[in-house]
């Protein structure tokens, strides 16, 4: 194996064994909660408007304990909040979390923001060695 393999491996091992930062757990619970399909269609319904867990349930065609597991994840990821009626203790209503994707949307916009400068530093790169 060459050298610049080894180092390679070696920075990789070193930055998987550092302790995460806090907004790299909360991108992490994150991007686990949207990657199921039927979290996904939640937040879509929630991005409505407010709705019952039962509502949510028929919505995606999903039994009542599928659907709180689901809600049990996006309340935990930070993703949406219940709150309960003022006329009934026992209902509970689901909405979307002011504010929750913005580490997210944070660390994309700066993800992609990198990618355009190692681009742009390779078409310049590529055009001085074509000249």
């Amino acid at each position: 194996m060459g050298q610049g393999k080894r180092a390679d491996n070696e920075t990789a091992a070193r930055l998987s064994a550092a302790p995460l930062t806090p907004s790299e757990v909360s991108i992490d619970a994150t991007l686990a909660a949207i990657a199921d399909p039927a979290r996904r269609r939640t937040i879509e319904l929630l991005r409505q408007r407010p709705h019952r867990a039962g509502e949510l349930a028929a919505s995606l065609g999903l039994t009542a304990a599928a659907m709180s597991r689901h809600l049990r994840e996006l309340k935990r990821s930070n993703l949406v909040e219940e709150t309960h009626p003022a006329f009934d203790a026992r209902v509970r209503v689901y909405s979307l979390k002011a504010g929750a994707m913005a580490e997210l949307k944070d660390w994309l916009a700066e993800t992609e923001a990198m990618w355009a400068r190692q681009l742009a530093s390779l078409k310049t790169h590529i055009e001085r060695q074509t000249q």
